[in-house]
């Protein structure tokens, strides 16, 4: 009897771990699968048919925990921000000037990782974090769980955040072998370290495996298997697909026309949404794009409040606004609290399947809007010296320059020029099709049929 343990950490994990079939491809491979939940139990009432959920008690970090894990996380931004521009950003993002206790010692942190700060330091602080969790009841209860369900293998679904470190530290305390896969197409060249060290690694791509292997030296190759990403799987899945027909009538759209969408990202990185979305509807209420329908997809990590104006002064904006539902208050991370549903993913299906032109700043909606061939233009005013948010310098990451050097997106940086590349890719949709192509495969190595299918076949592999 083999049981396979799922940690969903967040509402992202829930889009792509339980709206794709990796559930289904799992309970047909394991003889019992049990679903270890960051989010409401409620949450999962009618998609787990075959399998156990089990809602975590919501860990909350001691102080003596978050100092080793915050150590642990500057080392490794000490240790690898030469030459990368996102690391040093987020070194800086992460520096603070607080009078709170956390403040003054997150100050030392800095001062102490400039000369601590070797992979073999990182495995030190990791020690000290994980002993945190020594005596803590809440890994007691962990590790209770983790033998009541008997887990042979523990696959958490995201390797980042903070509160599934007594989780790994209670599986390695059982010998329980477990993996994570990495979540997010930049989460290794300008993130910070893990929650921990993991036994596997499941990667969307060659491009990835080789970032986990020049960030996290003490792994080793075979550790690491290259699967792609469920996340664009529901693209490919019949259940998810909505007629043509059906999209103009749901959102009220001229079907003679073409659609340009505006897909936002949060308010943290992404100021200058409204800005863009302005400068695309006084171009059409102008008349120089000419008679087109345009939607604003807004981000599903927050409330849209901040698009307000722009609704009131452009009422020939379609918006919609991802069906991603707050299901607990007061988790310190409140938007893993937002929860998906199967009408948002049609939804948004539909969208990247029947508009025309895409444009984000810088988002990882470009990537989805490549899956279905759809031209991408990506919008970034504002520099260090301009007066708007700085998102010029998001081009200097290192996952977004290999965007911007594979010439399969517009980058624009006028009003000007937003509008002259809109016009462009209505009329020559397919000017960067090649480049996209290309830039898809390097990002995703696999294909997206049976992705969930392939993530199973490797966890499988890892209990041989």
């Amino acid at each position: 009897m083999k049981t396979l343990g799922v940690v969903i950490t967040d509402g992202v994990g829930f889009r792509n771990f339980i709206l794709s079939d990796f559930l289904s491809e799992a309970e047909a491979s394991f003889d019992k699968v049990v679903v270890l939940s960051c989010l409401p139990i409620s949450v999962y009432e009618g998609f787990t048919k075959g399998c156990k959920v089990v809602e975590l008690e919501v860990f909350e970090e001691r102080f003596s925990t978050w100092f080793f894990m915050k150590l642990k996380e500057v080392a490794h931004l000490q240790l690898h921000k030469r030459g990368n521009f996102g690391i040093q950003d987020s070194y800086r993002i992460n520096k603070t000037k607080s009078k709170s206790i956390r403040g003054y010692a997150k100050r030392f942190i800095f001062f102490i990782t400039k000369f601590l700060k070797s992979e073999s330091w990182i495995h030190r602080f990791n020690r000290l974090q994980q002993q945190t969790f020594k005596t803590d009841k809440i890994t007691k209860d962990y590790k209770t769980i983790l033998q009541a369900e008997g887990v042979d293998f523990l696959f958490f679904t995201h390797q980042r955040p903070p509160y599934i470190a007594p989780l790994l530290y209670a599986s390695e305390q059982l010998g329980i072998p477990n993996g994570s896969f990495i979540f997010s197409w930049d989460n290794l060249a300008s993130k910070g370290r893990m929650a921990g060290h993991f036994n596997h690694y499941f990667v969307w791509s060659h491009l990835m495996k080789a970032e986990l292997l020049e960030f996290y030296t003490s792994v080793n190759a075979s550790q690491v298997r290259v699967v792609g990403t469920p996340q664009f799987e529901p693209y490919v899945l019949e259940r998810y697909k909505t007629l043509e027909q059906d999209f103009y009538e749901k959102f009220k759209l001229k079907a003679e026309c073409k659609t340009i969408c505006f897909s936002c990202g949060d308010v943290a990185t992404s100021k200058n949404d409204p800005l863009y979305i302005e400068v695309i509807a006084e171009a059409i209420q102008n008349g120089v794009l000419g008679a087109v329908n345009f939607i604003v997809r807004t981000s599903p990590a927050e409330s849209p409040e901040r698009f307000h104006f722009l609704k009131e002064r452009y009422p020939f904006i379609i918006w919609n606004y991802p069906k991603w539902d707050l299901v607990r208050q007061g988790h310190q991370e409140t938007w893993s609290q937002r929860v998906p549903n199967v009408e948002d993913m049609k939804d948004l299906r539909s969208v990247l399947q029947y508009s025309d032109v895409f444009v984000n700043m810088c988002s990882t909606m470009s990537l989805d809007a490549m899956c279905f061939d759809k031209p991408v233009i990506n919008p970034v005013f504002g520099t260090a010296a301009n007066g708007l948010y700085d998102d010029q310098r998001f081009l200097k990451y290192a996952h977004y320059k290999r965007v911007v050097e594979s010439g399969a997106v517009a980058i624009v940086t006028t009003s000007d020029a937003l509008v002259t590349a809109i016009k462009e890719s209505l009329n020559m949709p397919s000017i960067r099709l090649d480049a996209q192509r290309d830039l898809l495969a390097m990002q995703v190595s696999c294909e997206l049929e049976h992705t969930s299918q392939r993530i199973v076949g490797c966890i499988n592999t890892c209990l041989k």
